[in-house]
């Protein structure tokens, strides 16, 4: 029997998912499920159920995490981990097939960030009764809103010793490649002070909107850094995502403001991060919104040199901030690796080849079966 965190709905029998079929029909089971971030019951409900009968794992459940596990004795654990939740639909559920260039693609809301990822490792767990390592599954929620309603981050706070393991596996939409460790990430509001004023007489006031140019200006020319941390290069990247200013019509603004988000290399602290930003923005007011920390590579562990050479491609780096930082922080080597290209996620013709979900399902139980 499972063991359980939270209550189910002891009235509404859930749903089960047809994991004897095949990947590509368990995506598409899973993205007809809708599970924007907030509403990931019904799923979370679906799979608890359809894993519940499995008698080689133990299923956990978590608000709307679900964890199942093996427990078989091995030298060695694995965590698995994949979000299921999505970012608002946008008209594109239901999925469909479509064809473009001869090559076949499952579309729709959540197919490529990340269910197809969800639905190898769903299909996997319930059929590798007997992997050659111990495997700690984890299918997770609130992933694509504000970090601290994170599912996997609340899982880790109250349950710390299911995150006992060798290494780590986060389904991210990597084009069916390994992609190592991943950017750090700093959100920070940059200021400028004036004085008010009627426009009409601009001269006794002092323009805070203007003082903001040379803040643009220096963004504008700011060449990235290429950072290489064991053996991947990571490109930085800095950027102006929001400004506002402004009193009225008649009013010279005695402030403004500029969000500014700077994506650091994972041999980088937040700390250092922060260092950084404000030797480049001397003499300017800096407040920091939100701030994580990077990952580095993790690909340095026999384990995770035997799972690249499985998936048998050279491994890339993560640019985008993912959940591998979490792993990281614990100690624990992690990737990224799942089906779909990382520029349809979350766009509106978000579609996934259905040969990478093939492909990475065969790569996956290959090594965790050891053939």
């Amino acid at each position: 029997m499972p063991a359980t965190d939270a209550p189910t709905d002891a009235v509404n029998t859930p749903e089960r998912l047809t994991l004897s079929a095949s990947a590509i029909e368990i995506t598409r089971e899973i993205c007809d499920i809708e599970s924007v971030s907030g509403n990931e019951r019904r799923l979370a409900d679906a799979i608890e159920a359809t894993l519940a009968d499995a008698a080689h794992l133990e299923v956990i459940r978590h608000g709307n995490c679900v964890v199942a596990r093996t427990d078989l004795g091995r030298a060695q654990r694995v965590i698995i981990a994949g979000h299921i939740d999505t970012v608002p639909v946008n008209g594109n559920l239901p999925t469909r097939f479509e064809t473009i260039d001869g090559h076949e693609y499952l579309w729709g809301r959540g197919t490529v960030d990340m269910k197809a990822g969800v639905a190898v490792q769903l299909k996997l767990a319930a059929e590798l009764s007997a992997p050659r390592v111990d495997v700690t599954w984890m299918w997770y929620d609130n992933e694509e809103v504000s970090s601290e309603l994170n599912g996997l981050g609340l899982l880790a706070a109250d349950r710390p010793d299911l995150f006992e393991g060798d290494f780590a596996i986060l389904g991210e939409p990597s084009n069916g490649q390994v992609e190592g460790g991943c950017n750090g990430t700093l959100r920070f509001e940059l200021r400028t002070r004036g004085v008010r004023a009627h426009s009409a007489r601009a001269w006794v006031g002092d323009n805070a909107i203007h003082k903001l140019g040379a803040v643009l200006e220096l963004l504008a020319a700011y060449t990235p850094r290429e950072v290489e941390v064991e053996g991947l290069v990571y490109r930085e990247g800095l950027n102006a995502i929001g400004i506002s200013g402004g009193v009225a019509g008649n009013v010279i603004p005695d402030e403004a403001m500029v969000h500014i988000n700077y994506r650091f290399a994972p041999s980088s602290s937040v700390a250092e991060a922060i260092a950084h930003m404000e030797e480049l923005f001397a003499g300017y007011e800096i407040l920091v919104v939100d701030a994580a920390e990077g990952a580095r590579p993790g690909l340095d562990a026999t384990i995770a040199r035997n799972f690249v050479a499985a998936v048998g491609a050279e491994p890339r780096p993560k640019y985008g901030w993912t959940d591998v930082a979490r792993f990281s922080a614990l100690g624990i080597p992690a990737v990224n690796f799942g089906p779909g290209n990382p520029l349809k996620a979350h766009a509106d013709d978000e579609r996934v080849a259905t040969a990478q979900i093939i492909d990475g399902e065969r790569a996956l139980r290959a090594w965790l079966s050891g053939n």
